[in-house]
């Protein structure tokens, strides 16, 4: 036995990942589960290593990582004991909304420019509360929300997502909702894990946390994740999902290609790995199929009219893998019984009668305006970007580093966001920031704070090793 009064012991066999890694990994399992209970205390290093048939290094090494954990506790000269139930207050982690401010040129948060919106979704909330539907009385159901469900399949008729129609999609309130009803449809166990870039959206961590799941980076490269990469990261930690940007990958502007989809496709196949790709940036138009079109059985795709129209409705949408809508339905109604219906049909209104087209297609061009101008200014940086997507990707050069950028920007009144803040907890950032264009400020201040970028990036206040 490994813990007196428990028959409970750790089977190393066809783990599949390194040995410390793998004992790790059973022993927070167990005490998740209640296998090994508060200040329960472990077998000694030599001890347990001769039960299971590893090296002393390799327990103590699992132990060292469960202690950094704070599951397990050292006591010197008494052994190594299972952590009381003490709970911590949570990790304070990066902001999804930052307060806006405009006499600060913003570039943190990648907010959709102001064309004119916010009277035309005034003029039809008038019209959706003159229309006196009983239905805005009584909770949303799967028949009073249909006419926004087939709204947002004409709505995605430039994407290519495969065969869909009204009963794969599933509304939300907002694209990160979305991705968490999706992930609470896949998850399961008491260990989940998550796979998504090594660099991505900070929502992603923050559904994570909520959820109790591990999530785990994969390396990416020009053309978006590496397929190898992504084989690795499970053979060493499992997982259940993908979760990926890959039609424009916030914060680096990447577009994975289709030939990189489909051999990711077939590694995700191969592994029973469900996918989620979130294609809130997607641009109008592209030749690119979504991971539902190429892998159906296995593909959740989210968006939104966040990025695209506006945030303030916080109206999203998951288009389930084939044959799974009434899976994630039934996770909806169980989070939040269903979206507001006069969300609800204030949206279908927008999509229906064409103005929220004609917004998309405003803040289209609002965006590739002010990425040219960014791009005409900063081209002699190391710069990543597309005229589709909202935000830049900037290397910084020989003496900044990014914190001290982050810092001395907004001592002249400017934000950005550095690079670690799209980092996970056990990766590294590289020496970068994200400045996201679409900051709600006049033309005038915005062309201004670039210039000021600009003047920073030539004067760097100090000398930083390669």
């Amino acid at each position: 036995m490994i813990v007196p009064d428990t028959k409970w012991l750790p089977d190393l066999k066809d783990s599949g990942r390194s040995k410390y890694k793998a004992l790790a990994e059973a022993i927070r399992v167990a005490v998740t589960t209640g296998q090994l209970e508060p200040d329960a205390k472990l077998p000694p290093v030599r001890e347990l290593a001769y039960q299971i048939g590893v090296t002393p290094g390799t327990v103590a090494r699992a132990y060292s990582l469960l202690t950094d954990e704070g599951r397990l506790r050292a006591e010197v000269g008494r052994g190594t004991f299972v952590a009381g139930q003490v709970r911590k207050a949570p990790a304070q982690d990066v902001p999804l909304i930052n307060t806006v401010d405009e006499t600060f040129a913003d570039f943190r948060s990648s907010r959709v420019p102001d064309v004119g919106q916010g009277r035309l979704i005034d003029a039809a909330l008038m019209e959706v509360a003159s229309s006196h539907r009983r239905r805005h009385i009584n909770y949303p159901t799967e028949e009073t929300d249909l006419e926004a469900r087939n709204a947002v399949v004409g709505w995605l008729s430039n994407v290519d997502l495969g065969a869909f129609d009204a009963n794969d999609i599933v509304l939300a309130n907002g694209a990160q909702n979305a991705t968490i009803m999706a992930l609470f449809s896949i998850l399961s166990g008491p260990a989940p894990v998550i796979l998504t870039e090594d660099l991505a959206y900070p929502g992603v961590r923050h559904a994570a946390r909520l959820l109790r799941a591990k999530v785990v980076g994969v390396a990416m490269d020009d053309e978006g994740i590496i397929p190898e990469a992504l084989a690795q990261a499970y053979r060493e930690h499992g997982g259940q999902v993908l979760v990926t940007s890959a039609e424009v990958h916030s914060p680096t502007t990447t577009q994975t290609s289709l030939r990189r989809k489909k051999t990711i496709a077939e590694v995700a196949r191969s592994l029973n790995l469900m996918i989620i790709e979130d294609d809130c940036y997607g641009p109008l138009h592209t030749d690119i199929p979504n991971y539902r079109a190429i892998l159906p059985e296995q593909s959740f795709y989210v968006s939104s009219l966040t990025k695209s129209v506006t945030g303030a409705l916080r109206f999203g949408f998951v288009v389930a893998p084939a044959g799974q809508g009434a899976v994630v339905r039934q996770v909806a109604q169980s989070a939040h019984y269903g979206v507001s219906q006069p969300i609800t049909d204030l949206c279908t209104k927008l999509i229906t009668s064409g103005v929220a087209a004609k917004v998309r297609i405003d803040v289209t061009a609002a965006v590739t305006a002010r990425v040219r101008y960014a791009v005409n200014k900063l081209g002699s940086w190391d710069i990543k970007w597309r005229e589709e997507a909202p935000f830049l990707w900037l290397s910084l050069p020989l003496g900044w580093r990014a914190s001290s950028f982050v810092a001395a920007c907004e001592q002249r009144g400017v934000l950005v966001k550095a690079a670690d803040e799209f980092a996970l907890p056990s990766g590294r950032a590289p020496n970068a920031v994200r400045l996201a264009i679409g900051t709600c400020v006049s033309d005038t201040l915005f062309q201004e704070a670039v210039q000021t970028i600009d003047d920073l990036l030539s004067t760097p206040q100090g000398r930083i090793d390669n």
